[in-house]
């Protein structure tokens, strides 16, 4: 064991890659996570919509470094930063000392002060989540089929997403697909065609990131997929009965909300400054200012590009800043200059719509449509860990492109999200 600590506090994308890329440098590493898995959050949606299992995009963390004797993985919850005494508190009351600190503790939903709201309309930011929403849109068609009153039996089939990005295009899509598509013929007091699902939006467009041609081609295909789209008015309450938007109210029964995200407490942790969704602001090596070894990563960091834009909340960019304060960390070890101060490279947005329907921007390549889909597949079946994950994805995507069945239907859980 090397003599130098560092402490990674989550283990995402940017965690993961941080200490892959420690490897063989004269540190000893914990790694503090409250859950035992990794997650590959972008597929997350997948099984909130019962393509997926949850095993085929969550993998133990301490499988990954079995082999890496310098590393300890912690399941525990860290509540604060000692940064005076370089310790990070746990929940249990244990204190764990660092020499370096690397907080990539992500984010969650916002709900722009209305919190009251998550109950009746959670978000999607964790296998919990995704569980939560699968079966809340399974058991609206179930109680929908024994229903017997007309008003309450459309509650039930009309789903309300609210925000228009990436993760509610996808859901509106993919829960559009599986009324349609997958399941009309399995009722027999109910047509599951005949559902409601509302794409809510308070801008003026979907996929608001991507170039406006792009965006109008997924407005077009939602629109053909049935999905009702609602532009220019916010969502201003959500309750068990329904959602109202704007001035309107929409009775249903399964909301989801997609609308914003609110990055973890690192900031007030560390007596920093943070942005407007609670990101702590950090400097151009991704340290967290004025406090000597202690970086932020990730979904938990306001990182700005050299035009001023920020740094986007996405996987690749998380990856790298793992990477880069891996650099970091070892150039100061070994006595070396530190390398330059971060860059972002951008290497494009990606969404897709439904079967056979996706947008990519790769800035000097647009794609859309079939073709778009087939890579946007091939790029999150690369990013996957592991070559048995990899075949396994790939297989449940094909059996379900022929069968045009979902696989991962069942209700077996209870509001665990809640219960948490």
């Amino acid at each position: 064991m090397q003599d130098h600590h560092v402490v990674v506090v989550g283990g995402g994308f940017g965690g993961v890659q941080l200490v892959n890329d420690l490897k063989g440098a004269p540190v000893r590493v914990t790694m503090v996570d409250r859950r035992n898995h990794h997650l590959f959050q972008p597929l997350l949606y997948q099984v909130a919509t019962t393509l997926l299992a949850t095993s085929e995009i969550a993998w133990p963390i301490r499988n990954f470094f079995r082999d890496r004797p310098e590393v300890t993985t912690l399941l525990a919850e860290v509540v604060g930063v000692d940064s005076e005494a370089r310790q990070v508190l746990l929940k249990n009351g244990q204190r764990i000392a660092y020499d370096t600190l690397v907080l990539a503790t992500g984010a969650t939903h916002a709900y722009f002060g209305h919190d009251e709201w998550e109950p009746v309309a959670p978000g999607l930011k964790t296998l919990e989540d995704a569980t939560t929403i699968r079966r809340r849109v399974l058991l609206a068609f179930e109680q929908a089929e024994l229903e017997t009153d007309p008003a309450i039996r459309n509650a039930l089939l009309t789903f309300v997403i609210v925000g228009a990005g990436p993760t509610g295009v996808e859901l509106a899509g993919i829960i559009s697909e599986l009324a349609r598509t997958t399941l009309p013929k399995e009722f027999r007091n109910i047509d599951t065609s005949k559902a409601r699902i509302i794409l809510v939006e308070a801008g003026p467009r979907v996929l608001a990131a991507f170039a406006e041609d792009l965006s109008d081609y997924a407005r077009r295909e939602l629109e053909s997929h049935g999905v009702d789209l609602r532009f220019g008015k916010p969502v201003t309450s959500c309750t068990a009965e329904g959602v109202t938007i704007g001035d309107v109210f929409v009775p249903c029964r399964t909301i989801v909300w997609a609308a914003g995200v609110q990055a973890s407490p690192a900031a007030k942790w560390l007596d920093i400054p943070a942005d407007r969704a609670g990101r702590a602001v950090v400097d151009k090596e991704l340290r967290a200012p004025g406090k000597g070894d202690v970086f932020v990563i990730g979904d938990t960091a306001a990182v700005m590009r050299d035009d001023g834009s920020p740094v986007p909340g996405i996987a690749p960019a998380a990856k790298q800043q793992g990477a880069y304060v891996a650099k970091v960390i070892k150039a100061k070890l070994a006595g070396k200059p530190a390398p330059g101060p971060f860059r972002y490279r951008h290497q494009g947005s990606l969404a897709t719509i439904g079967k056979s329907a996706a947008i990519i921007d790769f800035g000097w390549l647009k794609l859309r449509g079939w073709l778009a889909w087939w890579v946007w597949g091939l790029a999150h079946i690369y990013f996957l860990i592991g070559v048995r994950w990899r075949i396994a994805v790939a297989w449940s995507w094909l059996w379900i492109y022929i069968s045009r069945q979902h696989s991962a239907r069942l209700i077996t859980q209870r509001e665990s999200m809640r219960e948490e």
